[in-house]
């Protein structure tokens, strides 16, 4: 969803029974970003499939696995369709394994966690700004506002190799995750999504809010967002 753009490159996928979540957004033009980020989603349902569910403690190698594979579909799209080359996709995975989560992520899509009232970043964007704030070369805050903050330096796509951030941790009851494309967070400042989050509304209460907000400040890029709650880690 967005104001901006007439086609929605954001995919993203929601497995229960697994308990695997997953968002990718697409780039690459508009039909290529939209079968980049589908590519990707297909691949999680194909590897996390209720049919097919990993070995407990094989979750970190089944996430690498799909965002390899990810990489192949696209490069055989591009034998077949040679006027996209470039395409691909930011891209996060979140599985639950037993009482602990595991993230794979690749790009400026982000995953949160919100625990005790307080919003945490589980993943760091893969961005020319996040890399010089890094080095001291920017503060957050001018980051945030720097017109090359969309440049990015991993994506999942055809022109190099995959390595995707792994991020596990425990998962404690009353956790909150969110997972969203940057349609949210280049338009909602976290201090805001954390103030969302730690209400008392419902789940879909708060991401209608988010989205909301996302929309009214002015809705530059599809925005996608997914969130989950831990009752029993």
């Amino acid at each position: 969803m967005g104001l901006w753009r007439d086609n929605n490159e954001d995919s993203y996928l929601i497995i229960p029974q697994a308990r695997v979540l997953a968002l990718a957004d697409g780039m690459g033009g508009a039909a290529a970003g939209e079968a980049a980020s589908q590519y990707f989603v297909d691949r999680v349902r194909s590897v996390f499939s209720e049919l097919a569910l990993p070995p407990k403690g094989a979750v970190a190698d089944c996430i690498q696995h799909v965002f390899e594979s990810a990489k192949g579909r696209m490069l055989e799209h591009i034998i077949q369709h040679p006027e996209d080359a470039g395409m691909g996709c930011t891209a996060d995975i979140l599985v639950f394994d037993g009482g602990r989560y595991v993230i794979g992520h690749v790009g400026d899509s982000r995953v949160y966690l919100l625990r005790d009232g307080r919003l945490r970043q589980l993943t760091k964007d893969h961005s020319l700004v996040q890399s010089q704030v890094d080095r001291g070369m920017l503060t957050p805050e001018e980051a945030k506002h720097h017109p090359r903050k969309n440049i990015l330096l991993r994506v999942v796509g055809t022109d190099s190799s995959i390595e995707c951030d792994i991020v596990q941790g425990t998962a404690l009851g009353n956790d909150i995750f969110l997972l969203c494309s940057d349609g949210l967070t280049d338009m909602v400042e976290n201090a805001d999504i954390e103030i969302v989050l730690a209400s008392a509304e419902s789940l879909e209460q708060k991401l209608e809010r988010l989205i909301s907000a996302a929309l009214e400040a002015g809705g530059k890029d599809n925005v996608t967002a997914i969130l989950c709650e831990v009752e029993d880690a």
